[in-house]
């Protein structure tokens, strides 16, 4: 049966379920509509658009979409506020798949396409998802590549600009997969008015619009909060000094968990 859009964010830690469940693309296509879902694929991460392009153009036909298209964007378009219109019209959900973010953001950043696509987002007109690369790019601030597993430091994190869909977050990909626990705590000692949120393959956060950010599929998001951080010496030791950080709060959510991003505070289970 068709449904209303319910409106999110769903970022998606890359490496989802594309064969068997597809319990997190399922989810999108329900979010964005059911049967009534109008969707659009921004491949533009992916060296290999058309491929990618036609992976999840037949997923989600499969999943039984009304209407899917490909926004192959391989060239950085200036149109106008009426061709965008006229692009995105009908549109009920867009999903950026994985790749490259900093390819995407070459692609899209503040043109006029991502312009509305936030704007749309923002107001509760659209679900937008975003997979690996398409999840990077979620925030303001955006990891653009780095190291894991040794000990934070500047030299292991290399940060860009994303589309600012939530400003006040930076997100990692792969996480737990990839051992980048102290690549997003490197990126959050530099900006410490943010958020970080993690996010393992096969696992979804999505953020409602109600402030409250959800946890679906079979690992972790994790959380790591910079506000009450009473020290650290980020500011003045040279890039491959280990990095010192006081009273720095980390929070791991597993699926069905909540988290109260206005209080910045987890909402415990109900026994």
């Amino acid at each position: 049966m068709s449904q209303p859009i319910k409106s999110a964010v769903m970022i998606i830690g890359g490496g989802e379920d594309k064969v068997q469940d597809r319990k997190i693309l399922r989810a999108f296509v329900e979010n964005s509509g059911g049967a009534s879902a109008r969707i659009a694929i921004i491949p533009s991460a992916s060296r290999e658009p058309d491929i990618i392009g036609r992976i999840y153009h037949q997923i989600f036909t499969e999943l039984r979409a009304e209407f899917v298209e490909v926004f192959d964007i391989r060239e950085r378009l200036e149109q106008t506020p009426q061709e965008v219109e006229a692009q995105l019209d009908g549109i009920t959900g867009i999903f950026m798949t994985g790749g490259d973010q900093l390819r995407l953001c070459a692609l899209i950043a503040e043109t006029p396409l991502a312009i509305a696509i936030r704007e749309r987002t923002q107001k509760g007109k659209l679900v937008l998802a975003g997979t690996s690369a398409g999840a990077a790019v979620m925030g303001y601030h955006m990891i653009a590549g780095g190291g894991s597993g040794d000990s934070p430091n500047k030299e292991m994190v290399s940060m860009s600009i994303g589309l600012g869909i939530i400003p006040s977050i930076i997100v990692d990909q792969h996480f737990h997969n990839r051992n980048r626990m102290a690549r997003l705590m490197t990126a959050i000692a530099a900006h410490p008015d943010r958020l970080g949120v993690g996010i393992d393959e096969d696992t979804v956060a999505i953020f409602e619009q109600d402030n409250i950010m959800r946890v679906m599929g079979r690992g972790t998001v994790t959380i790591v909060d910079p506000a009450e951080v009473s020290y650290s010496n980020q500011l003045w030791v040279s890039d491959t000094a280990p990095l010192t950080i006081h009273n720095l709060r980390v929070h791991i959510l597993s699926a069905g968990s909540k988290y109260n991003l206005a209080k910045r505070s987890p909402l415990s289970p109900t026994i």
